[in-house]
């Protein structure tokens, strides 16, 4: 049996997960899920790569299909994580990492309960306004709403199982591959990260008492 883990990743749009995720995989053999979805592409991304961009009438068909392993609709765009590249590359002993919202993060875990779900958080919330305004690609409206629905997922972050904060890079990488190692040789070390421990749940009361 193959002791390979589905890993979902979540955290708040510009809270640096993809930048956590490509230093922390960059020597490691796993499978990146891609996502579908129906939004237009912002530039640099490419199709196929940062996503499958689909039309929304295709999406409903995978949907009727059965074809997602978790879907949802976020600031009015539809996402969804295809099931059968996941399957196929867990079967093979290939750690897949979903990197996914809260409300796909939590169809994941209750259809598989062995996933394994980690939140990165921001050390502020006026941090994350900040590097949403500097990325330049979006309307003062849609980073208000982004931030909003920020404080939302942070609030989540208690149900998942791990946490960690990004608030040195380099730290953030080093606690990541900390929780990812700890759970597949099951030793303990994770416990630091869990949201079982008061300490995280303290950091996670810290950031959104500073919102």
């Amino acid at each position: 049996m193959s002791s390979a883990k589905l890993i979902v990743v979540s955290a708040p749009s510009g809270c640096g997960k993809g930048t956590i995720l490509a230093k922390a995989f960059e020597n490691r053999d796993v499978y990146f899920s891609i996502s579908c979805t129906t939004r237009k592409p912002r530039k640099g991304e490419v199709d196929g790569k940062s996503y499958f961009f689909i039309s929304q009438e295709e999406f409903d068909r995978m949907i009727k299909d059965n074809e997602f392993l978790e879907y949802a609709k976020y600031n009015k765009n539809s996402y969804g994580t295809p099931k059968i590249p996941v399957f196929e590359h867990l079967a093979r002993g290939t750690d897949a990492i979903l990197e996914i919202e809260t409300e796909g993060a939590f169809k994941v875990k209750k259809a598989f309960p062995d996933a394994v779900l980690l939140f990165i958080l921001p050390p502020h919330l006026t941090d994350l306004l900040r590097r949403l305004q500097k990325r330049g690609t979006e309307t003062n409206e849609v980073i208000l709403e982004r931030f909003s629905h920020a404080q939302g997922e942070i609030k989540k972050a208690y149900r998942y199982d791990y946490v960690i904060m990004n608030d040195d890079l380099d730290e953030a990488v080093k606690d990541f591959l900390t929780v990812v190692d700890s759970v597949r040789n099951e030793d303990g070390r994770a416990y630091a990260f869990s949201t079982k421990n008061d300490e995280i749940v303290k950091m996670i009361e810290g950031v959104l008492i500073n919102a």
